[in-house]
């Protein structure tokens, strides 16, 4: 059967459906859609049916006219009020975008990036997701004395400038981890490992914070860092209990340091005022020794002054002060007579006054004076010869105990 067979088409035959007869049906259909009419029944067909290349070009208009409506709608996007559009012609930046509904040449003319900036971001050095997943290589780190410590920590930060983020730096997200393991170890590599560990944890923190944002702006990476984190900082595994021992000797050389201090302290100040009193004590001497000496030397004068009007009578008298001097404190006095024969001669008033603290014997001493002074001596000492300085000593001590 040939082509030009009038069966050539027909459902019974088996043959491809009527190419004509497709685009006829799809150009109702798409005329449906849009509220057209089908074929005519006027024209120059004569018998009322439409032009079949009429209707194919038609309905190729409006698919057309479908698409490009469709490849503009795609062109709008929405910008929420944490976010910000980068808008890119064929690759190269245009603008960026604030928040709210936007439209943009659809691609491939423009594309738009559209990007978070209050969303906080975290990396991770020395673990990974978990402290105990320990990264070695991140993690283990020198100290300025020389000593391996073990620091995991993290690292927030956020967008300030979506177009730098995005065009400046290949992989700005690395490029926050390799920044903040370079400050860290640049941190704890200038400082002790006890610093690290323990008193010194925050300062190091917020020095890696601040190494690790001027290492950011330098590369203009659009990153503002907010915080550091430190997870755990601890030396090796390896030698844990050797560090322990360490640590425990550390604290007992403090705890002996603290308790010489204390003792110094209870000391120190004990001596001071020690050697305080003794200086008080020696100036207080000096001052008396001088006010005596100069007191001896100013009587002494008066006395010179004295002693040139009556050298007799002044020595005399100086002689006898002097004896009351040194007989002052003797309980006993000695007298020397002419014939050989010694005189015990007992004070009882200086008794009396050398026992006067106690009551009992300073009136046994009295009783006893007034004894003495009631019996009368023998007349062999009534007889005897007085020396005359025996004399004059007794006539000075009647002179003394008159009123």
């Amino acid at each position: 059967m040939g082509l030009n067979d009038p069966q050539w088409g027909n459902k019974n035959s088996g043959g491809p459906p009527d190419l004509e007869a497709v685009l006829r049906d799809l150009n109702k259909k798409i005329a449906g859609l849009f509220g057209g009419k089908g074929g005519g029944t006027g024209g120059t067909g004569g018998s009322g049916g439409s032009n079949p290349a009429r209707n194919f070009g038609s309905s190729v208009g409006l698919i057309v006219v479908v698409i490009v409506l469709i490849w503009l709608a795609s062109g709008f996007y929405i910008v929420d009020a944490s976010q910000r559009g980068v808008v890119l012609r064929f690759g190269k930046q245009v603008e960026v975008t604030q928040a709210g509904p936007r439209w943009h040449l659809p691609f491939p003319i423009e594309t738009v990036e559209v990007v978070s900036l209050s969303q906080v971001r975290t990396v991770e050095i020395g673990y990974r997701e978990n402290v105990k997943n320990k990264m070695l290589k991140e993690s283990l780190m020198l100290t300025d004395d020389e000593n391996i410590i073990d620091i995991q920590f993290a690292v927030q930060y956020f967008l300030k400038d979506p177009a730098d983020y995005l065009f400046n730096n290949r992989m700005p997200d690395e490029n926050v981890r390799q920044a903040a393991e370079t400050a860290i170890r640049e941190v704890v590599g200038k400082n002790k490992m006890d610093f690290v560990l323990y008193e010194g944890r925050e300062q190091v923190a917020a020095a890696t914070t601040k190494l690790i944002q001027d290492i950011l702006d330098r590369y203009k990476s659009g990153i503002l860092v907010s915080k550091v984190t430190m997870q755990n900082a601890q030396p090796p595994e390896q030698v844990q209990a050797a560090f322990d021992d360490a640590v425990k000797a550390g604290q007992d050389r403090e705890r002996q340091k603290n308790e010489g201090q204390a003792y110094a302290n209870d000391v120190v100040p004990k001596a001071k005022g020690a050697a305080a009193r003794l200086m008080q004590e020696a100036e207080g001497y000096r001052q008396r020794i001088v006010a005596n000496a100069e007191g001896d030397a100013s009587r002494f004068k008066q006395v010179l002054v004295e002693y040139e009007k009556a050298p007799v009578v002044t020595r005399e008298r100086m002689y006898i002060d002097m004896m009351q001097q040194v007989l002052a404190t003797s309980s006993k006095v000695l007298v020397d007579q002419k014939n050989g024969n010694n005189l015990l001669y007992l004070p009882l008033d200086k008794l009396i006054q050398s026992t006067s603290a106690d009551p009992a014997i300073a009136a046994a001493a009295g009783r006893s004076a007034n004894n003495a002074e009631q019996v009368a001596p023998p007349a062999s000492v009534m007889n005897e010869p007085v020396s005359p300085n025996v004399r004059d000593i007794l006539r000075g001590r009647e002179r003394e105990a008159r009123p």
